[in-house]
């Protein structure tokens, strides 16, 4: 994944809610690695605290990760969290395996007022469920939210239709 421009005349910093992928270098299935890919959740959660953010959902897939980030204070900044938040697990990951962890960038859609943030969350979290890793999102260890239960998410269903950011 080429690293993508950010959107003209978007501020980063404002109160809004943003969907984020990130894809692994080479799209190296890493996160088959558990432990690691809980590691990479934790810092997620941790650094997002720290700047502002509540992590309204996300997904860790063995070679890329979605997230949901809703900034609950003026001046949360989305490319600080995910700089952070990839080199946190960059460097950690680097250490044990000599090479890098991330391809450059990452994709990021700041939602518009009619996206309502549940039917987005419902989209991240039914990752595995697509990729038939999973028979529903509560079998798959590695999605969550510090927002909402994974039972409110699934039933976002009823809000608005279905969500599909591309």
């Amino acid at each position: 994944m080429a690293q993508p421009k950010r959107l003209p005349g978007i501020s980063y910093d404002q109160l809004a809610v943003y969907f984020i992928t990130t894809v692994t270098l080479n799209r190296v299935k890493v996160f088959t690695d558990h432990e690691f890919a809980q590691f990479v959740v934790d810092a997620l959660v941790a650094i997002a605290k720290n700047l502002g953010f509540q992590i309204s959902a996300y997904v860790v897939m063995p070679d890329h990760v979605h997230f949901v980030a809703t900034a609950e204070e003026e001046g949360a900044d989305l490319e600080r969290l995910v700089k952070d938040w990839k080199q946190k697990t960059g460097f950690e990951w680097k250490k044990k395996h000599k090479h890098g962890l991330w391809q450059k960038g990452y994709i990021d859609r700041v939602l518009r007022a009619e996206e309502h943030t549940l039917s987005v969350c419902r989209y991240v979290l039914e990752n595995p469920v697509r990729a038939q890793l999973a028979a529903h999102p509560s079998d798959y260890p590695l999605c969550g939210s510090t927002q909402f239960t994974i039972d409110e998410i699934c039933e976002a269903i009823q809000i608005k239709g279905w969500w599909n950011p591309y």
